[in-house]
């Protein structure tokens, strides 16, 4: 059937034939939906019009509906019954109960504050489904322009126009030892103090090993990357096992020192950079996305200026 065919009928009149049909009587039916009788009336008229049939037979005592009003009736039934669903769904969507949200991460954010971050969500919210997407700043970048996540957690400097970024913390590289170390016992130490050590490292395409790689250079030093790994729960591993140290953002290392790993700073070059909420610019946000990026910016840890 063409488009144009179709009668154009609102849920309030499809309300009206029920209860005609509920009560078998104008005047109860007017008196249900609270309106006058003559309305309902011509309400009826209207859509026996539209439909090109009568739905029911009128007399000055009685209502009787027709094969078609029963067919039409049930068929309305459903419409109403559906459409009442739908509008329950969208309501429970739009306030946050019901739905999906899709996050994508660097590894360290993943490893460290995300799991704080979810079940602070999830408190008021326990019907939100949410999948979590890690990988390297590259990774998440391409999980944002490609609409694959409707969130990233990662840096925010040198973004591409198409996206979006919201700063909420400038993150600092600490260096991981084994409590044994040499080095355990210092509170920070320079870059070319590490010049000699056997290093763990993450892939040379993530954001974290270039930003190592390039103060490195930029001190004249090279650094003795003898393992390399992709994930951080791998790296913590190989340096308690003493194959290495590892450098890595200091958020990262909360859930992975022990009793027998230290974290020391990495006082001279500097190194940092800024962590945030990146999101494709063109791209409507959801409620579920703007209700986590809010409660992202309120609940994250400032310790330093972004």
């Amino acid at each position: 059937m063409a488009t144009s065919a179709l009668p154009d009928l609102s849920a309030r009149q499809l309300e009206a034939v029920l209860a005609v049909a509920e009560y078998g009587s104008f005047i109860a039916a007017s008196a249900r939906l609270r309106i006058s009788q003559p309305a309902l009336t011509r309400t009826i008229k209207r859509i026996e019009a539209a439909l090109g049939v009568r739905l029911f037979e009128r007399s000055t005592r009685h209502v009787q509906i027709t094969q078609a009003g029963r067919e039409f009736v049930a068929v309305a039934e459903r419409m109403l019954n559906d459409l009442r669903l739908t509008v329950r769904s969208l309501r429970e969507v739009a306030e946050e109960r019901r739905g999906r949200l899709i996050l994508s991460s660097i590894m360290s954010v993943a490893s460290g504050i995300l799991p704080v971050l979810l079940a602070a969500y999830r408190v008021d919210r326990p019907g939100m489904e949410i999948h979590v997407r890690e990988g390297v700043h590259g990774s998440v970048l391409e999980d944002v322009r490609s609409g694959v996540a409707d969130l990233g957690l990662s840096y925010v400097d040198d973004l591409p126009d198409a996206i979006e970024g919201f700063p909420l913390q400038r993150e600092t590289f600490s260096v991981v030892v084994p409590k044994r170390h040499r080095l355990a016992a210092r509170r920070s130490v320079s870059l070319g103090e590490l010049r000699d050590e056997p290093m763990v490292a993450l892939p040379s395409d993530s954001r974290t090993r270039r930003t190592i790689d390039a103060a490195a250079s930029t001190a004249g030093l090279s650094l003795r990357q003898v393992v390399t790994v992709s994930q951080f729960a791998t790296l913590m591993g190989c340096v308690r096992a003493g194959v290495g140290l590892a450098i890595v953002p200091t958020g990262a290392t909360v859930s992975f020192l022990g009793r027998d790993l230290r974290a020391i700073s990495i006082s001279e070059p500097r190194l940092s950079r800024r962590l945030g909420l990146i999101k494709l610019r063109e791209r409507e946000p959801s409620p579920a996305t703007l209700g986590f990026m809010a409660l992202t910016r309120r609940t994250w840890p400032k310790p330093g200026r972004v």
